[in-house]
């Protein structure tokens, strides 16, 4: 038990993950996922590859490769990948690859919508929780593509 009590405590850390769940919700979480773990290289979620879930990391980092970037983006404990595919239900639009070994708690569609059903005001923080994660990326993004942008223009000396 004090090992899904230190998981939760990072789970519920995070400034980048499911920011709005309360230890309760981490607590559920940690309950109904099952448990996964990769191996550096090893693909958490693949480009073109529909997802039928999301992955939380508990340990570990991974590396986002998106295409026609060359900035990595990496994600850390506490932090969730596949959320745009399971959002969308279409294929990823990024490829998540461990960089060393990766503890993750995986939950699947089935299991989040039965916990929604049950735990409605869950599905509220889930969701408010990614909007503010998008909504936190695409900035970054624009930003770096404005900085990008702006670089670009300046007259070199």
């Amino acid at each position: 038990m004090k090992a899904i009590e230190q998981e939760v405590a990072v789970l519920s850390s995070s400034k980048h993950g499911l920011i709005y769940f309360t230890n309760n919700d981490w607590t559920l979480v940690a309950d109904k996922a099952s448990r996964t773990h990769f191996t550096k290289g090893d693909v958490i979620v693949q480009r073109g590859k529909k997802s039928e879930g999301v992955y939380l990391l508990v340990k570990g980092t991974a590396r986002v490769h998106i295409p026609a970037q060359s900035a990595v983006r990496s994600i850390a404990p506490g932090e969730i990948c596949g959320e745009m595919s399971y959002l969308e239900d279409m294929p990823a639009s990024a490829s998540v690859v461990a960089e060393a070994d990766v503890e993750a708690y995986y939950l699947d569609r089935a299991t989040l919508e039965t916990l929604f059903e049950l735990f409605p005001h869950l599905a509220s923080r889930f969701y408010r929780s990614l909007a503010i994660n998008l909504s936190r990326r695409l900035r970054e993004l624009i930003g770096g593509v404005a900085g990008m942008e702006a670089a670009a223009r300046k007259p070199s000396r």
